[in-house]
């Protein structure tokens, strides 16, 4: 019975860890931005579902050992070197084929092309702190909620989740609300911002990969 009553809390405390670190900036939220306003609201939920996708699996690896491994400097450094490449790539895209954009849904971009639910895979994956938040953080309060077992687990789960998922939706909700009076250079005009905001994020997961690599 202790274990049941414990639920709620677990429940709670992932809700509000999760909710702390979905309201920092990062590559998912200008994923997040960039898609709802061209595919709507439904950007938000199909983003965190590739993003529920990767954490699901990363969360029966960590129950099996995964965690020290992810804690290691070399693993951090090859995945913020990776994820760096990466968002530069996305970022140097996203700007340089803006000026084509248009709010119809006739995309040319191959970024914008992407399918949202591998954008919210891609952009969970090539986070570097991500990766180091499971490894430190979000490992510390799994193994504490599965004292509660594996219903401990599961609203562990459901409530880090859920947090991603009504936050990332208000905001693709209200991105989607202001595609009514967004003029066609305005929407080109955020997706450069996004662009720009992608390319800052490679250069910073590149000099991380430089600190943890030497």
């Amino acid at each position: 019975m202790a274990a049941v009553a414990d639920l709620p809390a677990i429940f709670l405390g992932a809700f509000l860890l999760a909710l702390s670190g979905a309201l920092m900036p990062g590559p998912l939220l200008t994923f997040v931005i960039a898609d709802s306003a061209k595919r709507g609201a439904i950007s938000g939920p199909l983003l965190i579902l590739g993003h529920a996708i990767l954490e699901f699996a990363l969360v029966f690896g960590v129950i099996f050992g995964l965690g020290a491994f992810l804690k290691q400097h070399l693993v951090i450094g090859i995945v913020s070197l990776a994820g760096g490449c990466v968002l530069l790539w996305m970022g140097v895209s996203m700007v340089r084929t803006a000026g084509g954009l248009s709010l119809d849904m006739d995309v040319k971009s191959s970024v914008m092309k992407m399918n949202p639910v591998f954008m919210g895979f891609l952009g969970s994956i090539s986070n570097p702190y991500w990766i180091l938040w499971w490894a430190t953080i979000g490992l510390g309060y799994l193994l504490s909620s599965l004292k509660a077992g594996y219903a401990g687990l599961l609203s562990f789960f459901i409530g880090h989740i859920l947090a991603d998922l009504i936050w990332y939706s208000v905001v693709a909700g209200a991105v989607s609300r202001s595609r009514t009076i967004m003029k066609q250079k305005h929407y080109q005009w955020a997706i450069r911002f996004c662009g720009v905001l992608l390319f800052l994020f490679g250069c910073w997961f590149l000099w991380t990969s430089y600190s943890y690599l030497n």
